[in-house]
């Protein structure tokens, strides 16, 4: 039988990569004594999400986090930053650049399956590259691809392989948007691992840094997902995550509405034609995300009488559970075309160049702002 934890070196969760610990059942790594006489030992919060697809509220502190990302900045290492491309803006890790140093970054753009099939991946591609130039991200390569689908990571292997040299290769970005599954692919090209990392669609599944030997003496480091508050798959409930994440192909919703209409997204967000000609809006949401449409003026007394119940999801308990909303107006200017971005829930694209004054509700604190039409 293995030594008890404390009494040799720290043993880690070969799921997760935290330190492991026999005492406190709420604190990261705890792991039952008799698990320890498994041949890979996990800690109980990845056997949980592995087996029950179920995961506890234990998560890594920030300011943690940012120590571990500010290391990376000293090491000669190449930086993979994934970003989920339905959660573009809330999934870049603002201010990456002060971290990396001069250490090269190749982004990977994960989820491009859910975009529709006749997508103009080129024009997709100039598109990341502006947005990622405007938060003042340099990177060497931007790679379009999806984890679900394994599509785009042949391309990324290669890639890796180019700019990699003799370095170590980090792994970074927010919760929930597909790293795990990125690693996974990379321990089974690049290593003789058998064991995989937890994946899970839970926020910040990753909890302490792990390192993944490969064959030439060097490592992967996959660094814990940073749990970003202004998107919605932090704020809402396990059972209303599958209903905001889409999963298939978004099936863009065109509605030609008049001023004075309003959008309701389930009783998730709300979106307000205030002032314009008539023109036509698409909405990028995950189909489970029922949409209602009334009159403006009838928008207030609508959710009061209906949010949790007729407007779902979500449910009138969960619904208790989310912030207040907050009422964000933009004026779209004539001659643009624009998207209005909500993090987390989607996108409702402006198809008109026309302009116009709408008005966003969500959930306070939830990221909120207008950008160049991706589609």
């Amino acid at each position: 039988m293995k030594e008890p934890i404390g009494e040799q070196e720290a043993m880690r969760c070969s799921g997760c990569g935290i330190s492991l610990q026999t005492q406190q059942t709420d604190l990261p790594g705890y792991v039952p004594t008799k698990a320890l006489e498994q041949e890979q030992i996990i800690c109980q919060r990845c056997f949980r999400i592995k087996n029950y697809n179920e995961s506890s509220s234990v998560t890594v502190d920030q300011d943690e986090f940012l120590k571990l990302l500010s290391q990376i900045g000293n090491k000669n290492a190449l930086v993979i930053h994934i970003v989920d491309l339905f959660d573009f803006q809330g999934s870049m890790i603002s201010g990456l650049q002060r971290f990396v140093g001069n250490n090269p970054v190749i982004l990977a753009v994960n989820k491009i399956d859910l975009l529709p099939k006749v997508t103009n991946w080129n024009k997709i591609k100039n598109w990341v590259q502006q947005q990622s130039k405007e938060s003042g991200l340099k990177t060497e390569e931007i790679v379009l691809c999806s984890a679900k689908k394994n599509q785009g990571f042949d391309r990324l292997l290669e890639t890796i392989a180019t700019y990699r040299g003799d370095r170590d290769v980090y792994v970074v970005g927010a919760t929930n948007v597909g790293k795990s599954t990125l690693i996974n692919r990379l321990i089974r090209d690049y290593s003789d691992l058998e064991q995989e990392l937890t994946t899970s669609r839970y926020p910040g599944t990753t909890l302490d840094m792990v390192n993944i030997p490969l064959d030439d003496g060097h490592h992967i480091i996959d660094t814990p997902g940073i749990v970003y508050p202004w998107r919605f798959s932090e704020l809402v409930s396990r059972e209303d995550l599958g209903a905001t994440m889409p999963e298939n192909p978004l099936k863009p919703m065109v509605y030609q509405l008049n001023e004075g209409q309003t959008l309701f997204f389930g009783a998730m967000a709300r979106f307000d034609f205030v002032k314009g000609d008539r023109q036509s809006f698409t909405c990028f949401l995950s189909p489970k995300t029922g949409i209602h449409r009334t009159k403006l003026e009838r928008a207030d007394s609508l959710y009061e009488e209906h949010a949790g119940e007729m407007l779902t999801p979500p449910n009138k308990e969960n619904l208790t559970k989310l912030p207040e909303w907050t009422r964000h107006e933009f004026s779209i200017k004539k001659g643009a075309y624009s998207d209005v971005f909500i993090s987390g829930l989607g996108w409702i694209k402006i198809n008109s160049d026309q302009g116009a004054i709408i008005a966003i509700h969500a959930p306070r604190g939830v990221k909120v702002l207008t950008r160049p039409s991706l589609i």
